[in-house]
């Protein structure tokens, strides 16, 4: 029998040879996130928070399965069995308190992932499918989180669950046969919560499934960088592998100190505490309120007094995402050379805030009239500015490559390379 000669490999490990040359999956990692797989060498930390979020989910993953194997999705023990999880189960306070504030943490770093693609232009082409891949894992994600939300079983699980599954009632024709089928009832049962269960355990891999195809995108243009230009060579780039794993390293030991205080110190103060009050149908809250991180749109639905018409901007407040890449037609990406659009953008990054914090407060008195002001800015910007902010503004000068230091008049416009200097 003929002895096989393995092909020579940079993997000087020889069982990782043997595997590899078998089945790639070494080679394939190195192509994705190793040496093999070169970058735009002027990212700064702000990039770092896309392999927060992946982290994030593998920790949400884990201590799902972990819960979910003592968790009772039954009406009559769901807040008893979440009781028993804090105080019975081995580390099961610790494994809650993981999974409860990572899901706000969750959503934190995808914020700040999606803020600096918006300011930095990472959705425009060619990334434009990069860019809607990421706001169908958002609201998957928003998904994800609603339907954890009601599972201890609390006051504001059964009440929050209750008001958001109504919306869904004004949809002409078929509002009400789609609110019977989400809540296998006419209210808010214990079919409705075995539903809830069975989905909320099922999207997490259904995201990280639309994240491999985010990364798969990423891959096939490679990483926008602050300059918002493409790279010119090889002079522009460095091997992702040890400099952004090294980095991405650091970042993520700083988060996860963070996120740790949190755990042990704050564990609930990103929680509401009616959810602490076992669920009730016949004793409503002062305040319903969802989760911080879906506040924003709670307070669009509750700025329109129609409730069809206000169902209807809260969808299609996230909706306007998807068409963003299209809004913005400026062919510079980076807001660094955007003077208008860069007022514009903290102007939206504050409204925002704004209406994060009216989506949390009752809605009376001036917080009614502030939260449609707020709402009307949410879409005056994408609608209106962002458009006109493409015909009529002027961006300063771009340098001719990442490597080029920026300097008044040795840089080019557009793509129109300056005349340079003689050396």
């Amino acid at each position: 029998m003929a002895k096989l000669n393995y092909p020579k490999s940079k993997f000087k490990n020889p069982v990782i040879n043997w595997i590899d040359y078998r089945l790639p999956i070494f080679t394939a990692m190195d192509d994705a996130v190793g040496s093999n797989h070169p970058t735009p060498k002027n990212l700064n930390y702000w990039w770092n928070f896309g392999s927060l979020a992946g982290i994030t989910l593998m920790i949400m993953i884990i201590t799902g399965i972990a819960l979910a194997m003592n968790y009772t999705a039954h009406t009559d023990h769901a807040f008893d069995s979440v009781e028993r999880i804090m105080r019975d189960v081995n580390n099961g306070w610790l494994i809650r308190y993981i999974h409860m504030n990572g899901a706000s943490f969750f959503f934190i770093v995808v914020y700040i992932h999606m803020a600096r693609g918006l300011y930095y232009g990472s959705y425009k082409s060619p990334r434009e499918l990069l860019w809607i891949l990421g706001v169908v894992i958002y609201l998957l994600m928003m998904a994800t989180a609603f339907l954890g939300y009601t599972l201890p079983w609390g006051q504001m699980s059964l009440w929050g669950a209750t008001v958001i599954t109504n919306f869904f009632s004004v949809i002409p024709f078929v509002g009400e046969p789609v609110v019977n089928w989400l809540l296998g009832g006419y209210t808010v049962d214990n079919p409705t919560l075995n539903r809830f269960y069975a989905l909320h355990y099922l999207l997490p891999f259904v995201i990280a499934g639309v994240i491999l195809l985010h990364i798969a995108s990423l891959h096939r243009f490679g990483s926008n960088n602050p300059l918002g230009i493409d790279v010119k060579g090889d002079q522009d780039m460095i091997p992702f592998h040890p400099y952004y794993t090294i980095k991405d390293f650091f970042g993520l030991s700083v988060y996860l100190m963070i996120f740790s205080i949190f755990v042990f110190f704050l564990p609930n103060f990103l929680g509401h505490p009616d959810n602490y009050v076992p669920a009730n149908p016949l004793s409503t809250p002062a305040h319903i309120v969802p989760e911080w991180y879906l506040s924003p749109f709670y307070a669009i639905l509750r700025a329109i007094p129609d409730k069809l018409m206000g169902v209807m901007a809260m969808f299609g407040a996230i909706a306007i995402l998807f068409v963003l890449p299209w809004l913005d037609r400026s062919p510079v990406r980076s807001a660094t050379f955007r003077p208008m659009y860069k007022i514009f953008y903290w102007l939206f990054i504050i409204n925002m805030i704004a209406l994060g914090y009216l989506g949390v407060g009752s809605a009376e008195g001036i917080n009614i009239i502030l939260g449609r002001i707020c709402t009307a800015w949410y879409f005056i910007h994408f609608i209106f500015i962002l458009p006109l902010l493409s015909i009529i503004e002027r961006p300063r000068a771009l340098p001719y490559s990442i490597s080029e230091p920026v300097f008044s008049g040795s840089s080019s416009v557009l793509g129109t390379t300056a005349p340079r200097s003689p050396k």
